[in-house]
């Protein structure tokens, strides 16, 4: 991985750490709601990725190339969206690390369960891989002092499940920026929708709305058009278990940011979520 390569995948993990980072920070520590940080981070996304996806026509129009500006679809919007609702509501009880871990797992689990069930076969060390996997995501959920929150852990392996939907349908799309505009701009109405569903809700402060936007104008939107600008200078195996830095800063940030504890369950079940999930992605790449 040479020297660019290496920045901005820093840089793309980092800003998709600070998701978990900011969201949290904002739920826990402000007076914005779950409904509004929705609809503020998906609105400050997808303006920041729409200019992105301009500027970027511009250029190819004055190169004599043409470019859409807007791609993506529908269904895919309802995924992204769901991801996104099922985020804000989850890190209402959820500390950072944790909700990046069952995040992180559940997209993963997602996406190799949609690979068995198109006939790809696992091999004896990716089932090894799979039942660590799941074991840590079953261990960090047993009843206990030290478990989660259910209800938010639900909602957060939920929108886990849609972004690993959302991903799935994303492969073969097109241009990853601009399909992934045309997504953030079609969820707006329906964040705007569920914000209005949750009128007798809302909760505003200057700082909560900051964070929203933090979240989706920086960790969103330019952290996307990094992370698609960094994939094509690193392998397939290099971009699969790189992600896997992801709960890890979004844990340690939790911890010098927020205060949050590092409990040994916590620990263990990252230990044995991310470790599970290594083997099967770096065995497939080995095959």
């Amino acid at each position: 991985m040479n020297s660019q390569a290496l920045t901005l995948t820093v840089m793309a993990m980092t800003a998709f750490a600070g998701n978990s980072l900011l969201c949290r920070a904002a739920l826990n520590q402000t007076e914005i709601d779950a409904a509004s940080f929705t609809s503020i981070r998906l609105i400050a996304g997808a303006l920041v990725l729409w200019l992105i996806v301009r500027l970027r026509a511009s250029r190819a129009e004055d190169k004599g190339a043409g470019q859409n500006a807007v791609g993506g679809n529908w269904w895919s919007a309802l995924a992204l969206f769901a991801y996104a609702a099922g985020f804000s509501y989850a890190y209402v009880s959820l500390v950072a690390g944790t909700g990046a871990l069952l995040l992180f797992g559940a997209v993963q689990v997602t996406m190799i369960g949609y690979g068995i069930y198109r006939g790809e076969r696992l091999r004896g060390i990716q089932l090894i891989g799979l039942l660590m996997a799941f074991g840590g995501l079953i261990g960090l959920m047993l009843p206990g002092l030290e478990s989660p929150p259910l209800f938010g852990s639900v909602l957060m392996l939920g929108a886990g499940v849609a972004w690993g939907v959302y991903s799935l349908r994303g492969r073969g799309a097109g241009d990853a920026t601009v399909v992934t505009a045309g997504n953030f701009l079609r969820s707006v109405p329906l964040a705007l929708l569920l914000s209005a569903l949750m009128y007798s809700y809302w909760s505003l402060d200057m700082a909560g709305v900051g964070y929203a936007i933090a979240s989706g104008a920086l960790a969103s939107g330019v952290g996307y058009a990094i992370w698609y600008t960094a994939l094509p200078l690193l392998k397939s195996t290099t971009a699969a278990t790189v992600q896997l830095s992801v709960p890890v800063i979004a844990a340690i940030g939790g911890v010098i940011l927020l205060s949050e504890p590092l409990t040994l369950r916590m620990a263990l079940a990252s230990v044995a979520i991310l470790g599970g999930i290594a083997l099967v992605i770096l065995e497939k790449q080995a095959r």
